[in-house]
């Protein structure tokens, strides 16, 4: 599923980043950008690697212990990235529980999500927003408790930090919050800084929902990797391979 969006990117998609900017620019402190963080802004493998290989360590899993980044081309795919790291089908599901289980108790942790990478282009690009005057407002699925790394992870990564400026980052309160329905309540927050002209986001369900919320702003669906619901993007969203483009 993953892979075939990527399919949807078109020549020409760099003119969408360039007239979002522009817009910004027109509007200034009227305008509001929204960013989604995990497969958008960030790459999460390395993130994903690193839980990996510690579980190997802890097992005693030698194969697993060696993984990295390359081995998670499949978005959220433990299985597909454990056959990658040289696993058999089987090993991989006699593993399967016990790593799903070790990979909980940290994928959602501030001191895993430190190991994030920026995605091309997407630290420059925050800061071309933060330049216009706009508001840009990180919107993401993570939880309140990963509010210090997450910030620090932005930092490293060169990105617009919250608290400069207009920029701010909008977290679950709680882990045991369904990312959907926060999405949709901070809708509501995002009204509130001013009006809305574009938003970006991996997920198709939350693009979708973007552009069913603000039909006149421009919605951007980042083809990089999503959960794998069988959701069909809407026809205006414009998909984009990464943020690297010539302003």
């Amino acid at each position: 599923m993953a892979s075939n969006l990527r399919t949807r990117v078109q020549e020409g998609w760099q003119q969408t980043l360039r007239g979002i900017l522009e817009q910004a620019r027109s509007l200034g402190s009227q305008a509001v950008l929204a960013f989604d963080l995990d497969s958008t802004l960030f790459d999460n493998r390395p993130r994903q690697a690193r839980i990996v290989r510690e579980f190997g360590l802890a097992q005693a899993v030698e194969k697993l212990s060696a993984c990295e980044p390359r081995h998670w081309d499949s978005g959220f795919d433990m299985r597909g990235a454990m056959l990658n790291c040289g696993l058999s089908s089987e090993e991989a599901e006699a593993h399967f529980t016990a790593l799903r289980t070790f990979w909980l108790e940290r994928f959602f942790t501030s001191e895993y999500c430190v190991d994030d990478v920026a995605h091309q282009g997407a630290a420059p690009f925050t800061h071309a927003v933060v330049a216009t005057g706009a508001h840009l407002a990180y919107v993401t699925g993570r939880h309140e408790g990963m509010r210090p790394g997450t910030v620090e992870c932005m930092r490293r990564n060169g990105l617009a930090v919250p608290g400069e400026g207009r920029v701010h980052l909008l977290m679950k309160p709680t882990e045991r919050e369904d990312d959907d329905a926060f999405k949709r309540t901070a809708h509501a927050r995002l009204g509130e800084l001013g009006r809305l002209i574009a938003a970006f986001d991996n997920e198709p369900t939350h693009a979708n929902d973007y552009l069913r919320r603000f039909p006149e702003a421009k919605v951007v669906h980042l083809a990089t990797d999503h959960s794998g619901r069988p959701v069909v993007l809407l026809d205006e969203i414009v998909s984009v391979p990464h943020f690297s483009f010539e302003p």
